[in-house]
């Protein structure tokens, strides 16, 4: 169930002494960040400023995650499970989310392959700003969208000539290769890989 303000009193308070626990999972990639609690409050807060607010346990207080560090969660959906006790909050962070200076409170996990192109979004955006000496990606930027534009075409040609005339690993490289300047092309045109996305499911859909 999809959380708003007028239905948080739906969610199982009394279960855990008025608190739930909160998932945050990055709204991209998938990635779970870290987990926290909220009570009635700390979620109201969340909801009305789209910051991830939690209750501190310890201080018995609420708190807003990056209120000190600067590395907000910004919230774009609130969910409930079935059972109305807990919460999977879909958020973008700004810059790490643990205290630690990882991405992730839990950074052992993997991501999925399918997840990674997410991923790689994002490390392609931060190259945007590099110097074109130091970094490939910064220096396709640099070109501007006509040069990536022909990238872009020149990678697909190879993809297809491989495909008919090549191994099935110069098939693999060449894929990946159109698959990365791609996103390069995208990040040019301010364009998310999520818009993609959004296309292609509303074609599966229909």
């Amino acid at each position: 169930m999809l959380i708003t303000k007028q239905n948080i009193d739906k969610l199982a308070w009394g279960k855990m002494d008025n608190l739930i626990p909160a998932i945050i999972q990055h709204q991209d990639t998938g990635a779970v960040l870290m987990q926290g609690y909220m009570n009635k409050a700390s979620l109201e807060a969340t909801l009305e400023t789209n910051k991830a607010t939690f209750f501190s346990r310890s201080k018995q207080a609420l708190w807003v995650k990056g209120e000190t560090s600067g590395n907000f969660l910004n919230v774009s959906q609130v969910l409930t499970d079935c059972d109305q006790d807990s919460l999977l909050i879909a958020c973008r962070p700004v810059g790490p989310t643990c205290h630690l200076g990882t991405e992730s409170c839990f950074p052992e996990q993997k991501l999925t392959q399918q997840n990674f192109l997410s991923q790689l979004e994002q490390v392609i955006a931060s190259r945007k700003g590099d110097s074109p000496d130091e970094s490939y990606t910064a220096h396709l930027f640099s070109k501007g969208t006509t040069k990536i534009a022909q990238k872009v075409g020149e990678e697909g040609v190879e993809v297809a000539l491989a495909a008919v005339a090549e191994t099935k690993e110069d098939l693999l490289g060449e894929c990946a290769d159109l698959f990365y300047h791609t996103l390069v092309l995208l990040q040019d045109k301010q364009i998310n890989l999520s818009e993609v996305m959004d296309i292609l499911q509303k074609r599966h859909n229909k």
